[in-house]
């Protein structure tokens, strides 16, 4: 029988999450814009990897929806259509009030404790002019409800998500005026976790969602326009 060779090489493996990592913030800070062609030796250069480790980062990029291959012309990070955002935020809907709902019914005291935490500094944050600084702070955020919401299909579904929602979450809080309104509805989703009020913990997740998603829509609906 052939002898397997499956042994983990750390330094290989660590050196490609790394830069996994790094391209990824960098597609969802807004540094790379959507349909930027990207250029293997330049980001060798910028990340001072190997082209064997760039592909294999660009190749996990791919996988979680960020990096689209284009024929006759390489990598390009995504650009998500009004159709795709449309559907995106539908997923999103049904997903998101399921576990506002479950976050009510079977989050610990501690972890609702820690989620009214997490919303203070997304408030903070808020008042700061930094977007990373606030996309950072709502990731955390729904980050402890997914933990707590008691249902490990709705958590892995949203996580999975979770990368184009921040690209599309960007747009929706362009609109002038948005951040506070997200607060507001954030505020009410709260209350009524603490509360053990599951029914409209679903209601308002529902209703938060429904009109980021308004927002991004009309932003992307706009670009195509002005292209």
């Amino acid at each position: 029988m052939t002898k397997l060779d499956l042994q983990v090489r750390r330094e290989s493996s660590s050196l490609r999450q790394l830069a996994t990592d790094r391209l990824r913030d960098a597609v969802l800070s807004g540094a790379f814009q959507p349909g930027t062609k990207l250029v293997e030796r330049d980001l060798c250069e910028m990340l001072g990897v190997s082209r064997t480790v760039l592909r294999e980062a660009l190749q996990h990029l791919g996988a979680e929806g960020l990096i689209t291959s284009v024929p006759h012309k390489g990598p390009v990070v995504a650009t998500i259509s009004a159709k795709e955002a449309q559907d995106i935020y539908a997923v999103r809907t049904a997903l998101e009030a399921l576990a506002g709902e479950g976050f009510a019914l079977h989050a610990s005291e501690d972890q609702i404790a820690k989620l009214r935490e997490a919303l203070n500094k997304l408030e903070k944050a808020s008042e700061g002019e930094s977007t990373h600084e606030l996309l950072d702070a709502k990731n955390d955020f729904y980050a402890i409800l997914l933990d707590g919401c008691g249902n490990e299909v709705v958590a892995s579904m949203l996580t999975l998500l979770n990368n184009r929602v921040t690209l599309l979450r960007r747009m929706s809080l362009s609109k002038p005026g948005r951040s506070r309104e997200t607060l507001a509805e954030l505020h009410e989703i709260v209350d009524a976790i603490e509360q053990r009020d599951s029914k409209r913990a679903k209601k308002l997740c529902a209703a938060h969602v429904t009109k980021a998603a308004a927002v991004a829509l009309k932003n992307l609906k706009a670009e195509s326009a002005s292209a």
